[in-house]
Order: C-alpha cells, then structure tokens, then sequence
C-alpha cells in the first residue's frame, strides 16, 4: 500500500467524504483542516456533519450518508461487539477533563447521588464516566434515577429537576456558568479516568478495503490541520470559536480538558499494554461496564476493532 507522502491530487474530481462529529473541543484540528482546506492537496473535499445526538452516528453510516465518523472508541466496542466491521484508523484524543459530572452545589459527593435524578445520555460516552464514577463510590446506576439525554439537553434537564448530568464541552463550561438552584460544580472529571474516554476516527471495514488512499489523505490533512494549531493558536482557536459560537477565550479554557495526540504516540494505542494510552487497556474497561449495562454480551477481540496500517504508514514517513 503506497504511504501517506505519496498521495497526490492528481484526479480531476476530489473525493468527498463526509464524515460524523459532534461539538467537541478535541476535534479542533478537524475543524481547522476544513475550514483552512487543508485536504485539498490531498485529493479530497472533506465535509463534518454535526450530530446533536452521538447515538445517531452508526445508523447514518448504515445509511451510506456518512462515510466516517470520529467520536469515542466506546461505540466502536459497541458496534464490533454487535457484530458490525468498523475499524479504528487513527486515535485522535483523550479527554482530560473536558468530560464532567456536573450537580448543584449541595450535593457534595458522588455518594450523595443515591436515589437522586441524574441525566446524562444513556448511549454515550458519558454513559461510561457515570457508570464508571459511581463504581468508585460503590454504587450502580440501579442506585439514580438516570434520565435519558442528549450532551446538550443536560443543561435543560438540571433546570428541569435533575441535581446532576453528565456531558462534555463546550456543555460543561455553560452549565458551570448557570447561577439557578445556587450553581453547579464539577463533582467528578474525565481526568480522574484516564483512557476511558478516547477520541478515534473510524470507518467500516469495507469502506477501508474499498478506499485506503482516501482515509490517507483524511488522516493526513487531519495531521496538518494540528500542526497549524500547534503553530497558529490564536487563530486556530478564532476558527473553533466560530464553529461553537462561542468566544475565543471559552474555547482556549476547553482546550485544556482535552490532549490531542501526536503522531509520535499515535502508534503507542494499537499495541498491548498496560497503560491507558492503549487500545488494549481501555477496551477492556470500556468493555467490563457496557456489559454491566447490558448494552454488548461480550467483549470483542481488541484486534478487530482497528486498523493500524494508516498510523503505522505515517509514523515510518517521518
């Protein structure tokens, strides 16, 4: 398979692929190559379309409408461990803080959840983080009332009567900012599971097969639009913060809750081991609490859920 460096834009008609997201501040590089047309050069025009509701991402690429998608390894278990082909191509982040248990300010301690209502989605990662979270305080969802939601219908169910959600940025950040039933504050963070939240691009098997120089020259534009991040903030951040509506400094305030990878660790996620910063480690953890929850039967093969050709092609590149 030709490398990463020997894409060229040489057809007449750039491929286009159209590709799952949502509001997410780890993204940011994705947004940048877009708007910056970054993939151009690459030979394909790349369009991101934003999905309110995560959970909806795998039946629209069921349909054929989407090509890819990039959320978190979590639905990639979900989706291989119920008999669909889609693989990891690239890791993109970690949440390291970005993804939060918000409550009002009376309730002191996850313990104090116990028999409180608490909405978060229940088909997402945060799913997982609350899951998770209230495993450290020795108690089960059985133990909340939980109340299905969208990440950015959390704000409206606290409002609502829920003493706690959980979702990810830019959510936090306008939740934390609510002054009604005396304020909220982060209760629990992503940053206290390491791993178990990570972003990933994927595609289906098929889809990979069929096409390996397009999601080539997807990860390769991805990697420039990083590398103008790094080089560029101030107006790196300009284009995020036009993306989310919201201000500049919001945006730079998100960016700390979330660890983009470089390329030189990228490759570290596809092999065994016994760190977090593995596919191997946070499957299995990711796995232990969707079959808790009754949402897979089994865990899948760790090894059928990616595909490390692409990152192992870029990495020898450089």
């Amino acid at each position: 398979m030709a490398g990463l460096a020997s894409i060229h834009a040489s057809s007449a008609r750039a491929e286009e692929v159209n590709l799952a997201t949502v509001a997410w501040i780890g993204y940011a590089p994705f947004y940048v190559a877009v708007e910056k047309n970054m993939f151009d050069k690459y030979g394909v025009k790349v369009a991101l379309k934003d999905f309110a509701d995560p959970a909806l991402i795998p039946a629209a690429l069921q349909s054929g409408g989407i090509q890819g998608a990039m959320y978190t390894y979590d639905q990639v278990i979900n989706l291989v461990a119920n008999g669909n082909n889609y693989r990891v191509v690239m890791p993109i982040d970690y949440s390291n803080g970005a993804d939060a248990i918000l409550a009002q300010k009376s309730i002191k301690s996850l313990a104090d959840l116990k028999g409180k209502k608490v909405a978060y989605p229940f088909a997402t990662c945060d799913n997982l983080l609350v899951a998770y979270a209230l495993q450290q305080a020795g108690l089960t969802e059985a133990d909340v009332e939980g109340l299905d939601a969208t990440p950015e219908s959390v704000a409206a169910a606290l409002l609502g009567g829920a003493v706690a959600g959980a979702t990810y940025e830019p959510n936090v950040s306008k939740i934390l900012k609510l002054d009604a039933n005396g304020g909220y504050h982060a209760l629990y963070t992503s940053a206290s599971a390491p791993g178990l939240i990570t972003d990933v691009l994927y595609f289906s098997a098929d889809y990979i097969e069929k096409n390996p120089k397009t999601v080539e020259a997807v990860i390769k534009g991805y990697i420039d639009g990083m590398a103008f991040l790094k080089e560029n903030p101030d107006e790196a951040y300009a284009i995020v913060a036009k993306y989310f509506s919201t201000s500049v400094d919001d945006v730079k305030e998100q960016a700390k809750g979330a660890y983009n990878i470089p390329v030189a660790e990228m490759a570290g996620y596809f092999a065994p081991r016994d760190d977090a910063k593995s596919l191997f480690t946070s499957g299995k953890l990711i796995a232990d609490v969707l079959i808790k929850r009754d949402q897979i039967k089994a865990a899948p093969k760790i090894e059928d859920t990616f595909d490390a050709k692409f990152v192992s092609s870029l990495v020898a590149a450089k």
